[in-house]
């Protein structure tokens, strides 16, 4: 075979091996990074009707250290939960890094609305004047989201159990006004099912009492959502050490019941609810 020829035999022999044998598809490792839509706040879920939702709601937050051990302790415990924040209380860049770091910190912790001011009328608590002046007190929570940016339209009225949403308010009738006002703007306010009290600045109940608590009210069926529980407590009643370790005591021994679940309060039935 002459030269020529034998050329032009290798390059159909090698087109002709080229269309049968196409170039590989690349390969993808199975341990390669994909990319997972982040859970963002407000996102509903569905709730397994067989399991106790327990929604750990912790009040006027930023309050160091009280806040950090809180969190340390949820977080170390793997719970989720949610503080309240109080826009007044974020004072200096110590408590703006904390407030951050619980707008930050979803899905594990949630950052809600518990006013600007708490309340404070001339530096003191004053509840019956807030809720009488309706007007300044709903601009007092859109000024709290405002300047804490916070996600959720979700509150806590400060110093009152109240609930609302689509229509429905229940709560004392001191609140009626203000929480009339949050409803029409398409707020959820969220009260609770049982409080870790405080005597002066540490938790007033046991840890034992406390569980027993969380089990009476699921057994008799007394909470606002069924299967669902709202506890609240605060942020400075955990800075000691003994504190702390009563909240992970707490948790532990909630957590051996394989029943209870713990959950942001943006995943509490009357607040998915459109």
């Amino acid at each position: 075979m002459c030269t020529i020829k034998k050329i032009a035999f290798f390059v159909m022999l090698a087109s002709f091996i080229a269309c049968n044998n196409p170039a590989p598809k690349p390969v993808v490792k199975k341990d390669s990074v994909v990319a997972v839509p982040q859970a963002k706040a407000g996102d509903p879920m569905k709730l397994d009707s067989s399991k106790r939702y327990i929604y750990l709601t912790w009040d006027d937050s930023p309050q160091p250290p009280g806040t950090t051990v809180s969190k340390n302790v949820f977080h170390q415990q793997g719970v989720k939960a949610t503080f309240f924040v109080v826009g007044s209380n974020q004072v200096g860049p110590y408590k703006t890094r904390i407030v951050d770091s619980l707008r930050n910190g979803y899905p594990e912790f949630l950052m809600a609305n518990h006013s600007f001011s708490h309340a404070k009328i001339n530096g003191k608590d004053n509840y019956s004047l807030f809720y009488k002046r309706a007007d300044s007190a709903v601009v007092d929570f859109l000024k709290n989201e405002k300047e804490l940016q916070v996600g959720v339209k979700i509150i806590r009225l400060p110093g009152n159990n109240s609930w609302v949403g689509k229509g429905k308010i229940q709560g004392p009738k001191s609140t009626l006004e203000v929480c009339k006002r949050l409803d029409s703007l398409g707020y959820k306010v969220i009260g609770w099912d049982i409080e870790w009290n405080q005597n002066k600045t540490v938790p007033k109940e046991s840890v034992d009492e406390m569980v027993k608590k969380v089990n009476e009210k699921f057994e008799s069926g007394y909470t606002f959502e069924q299967n669902c529980l709202v506890i609240l407590s605060h942020d400075r009643l955990f800075a000691k050490p003994q504190y702390a370790d009563s909240l992970n005591k707490f948790i532990s021994i909630l957590k051996k019941d394989p029943r209870n679940v713990f959950e942001t309060i943006d995943h509490y039935p009357l607040a998915m609810r459109k």
